[in-house]
């Protein structure tokens, strides 16, 4: 860690599957200093929020922030709208509804913000292509190219502080990630994954997000934790 940082990584943490098994990785595997960052962006699943305040705590992280982004207002997304969130649907030949118009470029850049301010050397995100429903901002050649950009774009890389993007997850199966969250510890029932939850908070089963969580413990043999409605 850089003497005059506070961390060394800056982990984004929507309170998901993947972003906290990212962060179990920064923490329990790496031995890093973690900050983590997650979004209130309008979101018709506010309920991850919660979720990464608890995973944050479990991992004791000091500094948990979140940062407001409203990008309802921009539209064009099944998760910041009123239109239905696809159901029971895993066509990975196109770009899903539930796509929210640039997000990760969003998030990354305010990441990288918050990254150079803290003098931190390294983003982490849980963004995987495997099992992605089709997002084109979880691509690898998509966090090579934004890396190129915090370089040439920050006060911190014009005077050679680079800051590297970690993508620990980006080929693995769901059910490997699992895997790798259980080995770290990493308690699922804290962590909530669906698109669409009820009222009071089960997640529905059969949204993209939830289809794939269940095929992944269910590929393991193991029980998801988390309450669904059905």
């Amino acid at each position: 860690m850089s003497e005059s940082g506070s961390c060394d990584a800056v982990v984004l943490l929507s309170g998901g599957l993947d972003s906290s098994t990212a962060l179990a990785w920064a923490v329990r595997k790496m031995g890093w200093r973690c900050a983590t960052l997650a979004f209130d962006y309008g979101q018709r699943h506010r309920i991850e929020l919660d979720a990464s305040a608890r995973v944050a705590a479990a991992f004791g992280i000091v500094q948990h922030c979140v940062l407001r982004v409203d990008l309802a207002a921009i539209g064009g997304s099944a998760l910041t709208s009123e239109q239905a969130v696809p159901k029971d649907h895993q066509d990975k030949s196109s770009i899903p509804a539930t796509y929210v118009p640039a997000r990760n470029l969003i998030f990354l850049s305010m990441a990288a913000a918050f990254a150079e301010a803290q003098r931190a050397t390294r983003l982490v995100i849980g963004a995987n292509i495997v099992d992605y429903s089709g997002y084109p901002d979880c691509r690898p050649e998509f966090f090579a190219s934004f890396a190129k950009t915090i370089k040439l774009g920050t006060k911190a890389g014009v005077e050679g502080l680079d800051l590297c993007i970690e993508t620990p997850l980006i080929h693995l199966k769901k059910s490997e990630i699992i895997a790798l969250g259980l080995e770290l510890g990493l308690d699922y029932a804290l962590t909530h994954s669906c698109y669409d939850p009820s009222a009071d908070g089960r997640a529905c089963g059969h949204c993209d997000s939830c289809l794939y969580r269940k095929q992944g413990f269910a590929e393991l043999g193991r029980e998801d934790p988390l309450p669904y409605t059905i």
